[in-house]
């Protein structure tokens, strides 16, 4: 007889006849009890969070939820253009979740950092994102991002967040993290890092660390390639896990693991997501972190490469210690990755135990997390998302936001008023830059398309012009702006995203940094730039 299946328990609690997720009782108790009634493949399936490609969810990752019990879904960018089918996505996927034996919900999770990374588009916020908190210099202001992203998330049933970011803009050539960080400041991240958790948290939406160790120094990206990061351990230990040690000293609840190799540490070519020693003798021994660990991706080249292939890496990432593996889109029932594993799981006794206190620990953040009366609902109600979307009290927030973090980067033209501008030029490929900068700036001509290509027409366009305004969001429009240097006239960059592409044009006369593409970055930045407001931010690169 297999014990594992006998629902009757005796713990030193009392007795407990788990039922389904709704049981009351102890919570570690009962989350011990409900995996104590799970099979093997249940207890996997706890694991496992997948993603699915298109608006509507596919037959597959409904088959994997009704008959496999995964523990969870990804959404990804891909399934958000329309939030309101979405949200009804979101709550069929739920209902099939919910009709298994133990009655237990998914995590339901997305990347919603705020600013450049959005993955859930269509009716929620455009913010101005990391960065400008970082300038702005409130941790009031992170813990308010966070707050009303997560109250957003929760209208759409998505009760899981991969934020905040937390990586350390260490590099300036960084184009993967860049304005996504706070900025370069350990402590200041930790700080804003931790408010920002708190924030979403206080919206019922369960907070995500990431990318653990830290992304932010290297200008290689791990979907591509392993990034190596040649820091020692005592330079991460006081630089890129400072957040971390913040982090989990406020119980954060759980941490994406990220696939970049340290070969100055112990870890050696082994990518960090895959380490048992950045995973267990780290983050959970010597830092004390208790909640879950999330891989990044698997079918990232950062993991696979190295693993060999993706069941290997899926295998490498449980035994590690990441508590859920997440694969972007759905396998088929009968993947390797999902045979395999079980396979192990009949087969090496350590690897099943390993499992099963992953799925031990899973149910312990859902009952945590996904039940009472600050849950987000697990059918969204569509009345609300019409009607929520965005945010109201957000957007104010978002654009008041936007006003503290403009910072005046050099401002030797400025403020700058219309009359003294004479005949504008804006130069940007955003619509929303020309729209705001012809309301700052009546009679002013617009170039939406600035790129090399189109170098000699835009220098002839431009020979008018008494004043050129030239959006810069990276260094794919520096060329462009080169070639504008020679004309004699005014030459303001208004930088979005990261401004670090200003040490590369000292020569220009002015420059104003607002970090976002957001609509309310651009109005914020021309009411700056007129006067009406003042550029209270603080270059976040200390």
């Amino acid at each position: 007889m297999k014990f594992r299946h006998v629902v009757l328990l005796f713990l030193s609690a009392g007795s407990i006849f788990p039922q389904s997720f709704t049981d009351t009782g102890d919570t570690g108790a009962l989350a011990a009890a409900l995996v104590e009634a799970m099979s093997d493949e249940e207890a996997l399936a706890q694991t496992f969070m997948l993603g699915w490609v298109g608006a509507e969810p596919s037959p597959l990752i409904l088959d994997w939820i009704r008959d496999r019990h995964i523990g969870g879904v990804k959404i990804f960018g891909w399934n958000t253009g329309d939030t309101l089918r979405l949200a009804e996505t979101v709550g069929a996927l739920q209902r099939v979740a919910l009709g298994g034996k133990l009655k237990i919900p998914l995590l339901v999770a997305t990347d919603q950092e705020g600013g450049w990374i959005r993955h859930v588009k269509g009716a929620t916020s455009e913010t101005p994102g990391n960065m400008a908190i970082g300038a702005s210099g409130y941790p009031r202001d992170a813990y308010l991002s966070g707050y009303y992203i997560g109250r957003e998330l929760a209208l759409l049933g998505i009760n899981m967040n991969f934020a905040p970011t937390v990586d350390i803009y260490t590099n300036r050539a960084s184009t993967v993290i860049g304005p996504r960080s706070f900025g370069n400041d350990p402590v200041w991240a930790g700080l804003l890092g931790t408010a920002f958790m708190k924030g979403q948290q206080a919206a019922g939406v369960i907070a995500t660390a990431k990318h653990f160790p830290g992304h932010g120094d290297t200008d290689l990206d791990s979907h591509g390639v392993l990034p190596r990061i040649d820091a020692s351990f005592e330079v991460l230990w006081d630089r890129e896990l400072v957040p971390y040690r913040m982090l989990a000293k406020e119980n954060i609840p759980a941490i994406m693991s990220g696939h970049l190799a340290f070969p100055n540490t112990q870890a050696a070519s082994t990518p960090a997501s895959l380490s048992s020693w950045f995973l267990r003798d780290i983050l959970r021994d010597r830092i004390g972190f208790r909640g879950l660990v999330i891989t990044d991706d698997l079918m990232m080249n950062g993991a696979t490469t190295w693993a060999g292939s993706l069941s290997a890496a899926a295998k490498l990432a449980l035994l590690s210690g990441n508590d859920i593996i997440m694969l972007s889109k759905t396998p088929s029932l009968n993947d390797p990755i999902w045979t395999n594993l079980l396979a192990s799981m009949g087969r090496e006794p350590a690897f099943r135990d390993r499992v099963r206190d992953a799925a031990r620990r899973i149910m312990v953040m859902k009952l945590e997390y996904l039940r009472g009366e600050t849950a987000v609902p697990y059918i969204p109600d569509l009345r609300k998302v019409e009607t929520g979307l965005p945010d109201p009290e957000g957007s104010r927030f978002f654009l008041d936001l936007a006003a503290r973090s403009v910072t005046i980067l050099k401002g030797d033209l400025l403020p700058l008023t219309p009359e003294k501008a004479g005949n504008v030029l804006l130069v940007g490929k955003y619509p929303e830059f020309i729209a705001s900068g012809k309301a700052a700036y009546p009679g002013a001509k617009g170039w939406g398309d600035p790129r090399e290509m189109w170098i000699p027409e835009l220098v002839s366009y431009a020979r008018p012009a008494d004043t050129i305004i030239f959006c810069l969001p990276d260094d794919e429009g520096l060329s462009v702006l080169r070639s504008l240097r020679g004309l004699g006239k005014r030459v303001i960059v208004f930088s979005v995203l990261s401004p670090v592409y200003l040490d590369q044009v000292p020569w220009i006369d002015s420059a104003i940094a607002v970090y976002s593409y957001a609509p309310e970055s651009f109005v914020a930045g021309f009411s700056a730039m007129l006067g009406r407001i003042p550029a209270q931010g603080k270059f976040p690169l200390r």
